[in-house]
């Protein structure tokens, strides 16, 4: 008899993780999952277990688990970070151990929330980290990889952000002009992210980068 899918999930009570556990805990082939974090478990499920562990521990924390697939929405901002070596402590160390831990309890697929602009090159030390993540990550070998790259997310988020609000009130206007490179940096709606990230597993094999165009169509099945 087939055994149903095992999940790993990294970053399952932020914006995103908490409505891509949502979708998985709704799946009908009875899919299990493991998440990991550092705070406790914001609801309970028969499908869901629940481990709190530091970002440095992740490697013993999931021996011995055998996994189909692994989704990491691991982030912060500079502001809650405090410091630049603190934000690269998620960012970066946190998603490439998350990661190499996945690859090792033997998931062959890893759906990565990312950010437009990601490039391990650039100036800019956000999009800086965020490309390194996707180069490290890249490196480790997973049969199917999709990185999402949303540009600014849409909806409601636990911590207020006066420039990511700001941002969505004029969202409707800025992404009408944004145009031919620049449609990258379109604003996506959280959900839409979410729904893209768990069809993602679906794509076939190679690294997949998705823009936000690609995110909404993928997210509806289009």
């Amino acid at each position: 008899m087939t055994q149903p899918p095992f999940a790993l999930v990294a970053g399952a009570t932020g914006a995103v993780g908490s409505r891509l556990l949502d979708r998985l805990l709704a799946r009908t082939d009875g899919t299990r999952v493991l998440a990991v974090a550092r705070g406790p478990a914001p609801r309970a499920h028969p499908r869901l277990e629940w481990r709190r562990t530091e970002l440095d521990a992740l490697a013993p924390a999931l021996a011995g688990v055998a996994a189909d697939e692994a989704y990491c929405c691991l982030g912060t901002t500079m502001r809650a970070a405090g410091s630049r070596a603190a934000f690269r402590a998620v960012d970066l160390e946190g998603v490439a151990s998350f990661a190499a831990a996945a690859r090792t309890c033997g998931a062959g697929f890893l759906g990565l929330v990312s950010a437009a602009g990601a490039d391990p090159t650039a100036r800019n030390f956000y999009l800086r980290t965020k490309g390194e993540a996707e180069a490290g990550v890249a490196a480790l070998g997973f049969d199917c990889l999709a990185i999402v790259q949303p540009g600014l997310l849409r909806g409601p988020r636990e911590e207020f952000r006066l420039g990511e609000r700001l941002g969505q009130l004029v969202a409707p206007l800025s992404d009408v002009l944004m145009r031919g490179p620049l449609s990258r940096y379109r604003s996506v709606g959280i959900d839409t992210v979410a729904a893209a990230l768990e069809a993602a597993r679906r794509l076939p094999p190679g690294l997949h980068r998705l823009d936000p165009a690609a995110i909404e169509a993928l997210a509806h099945g289009r």
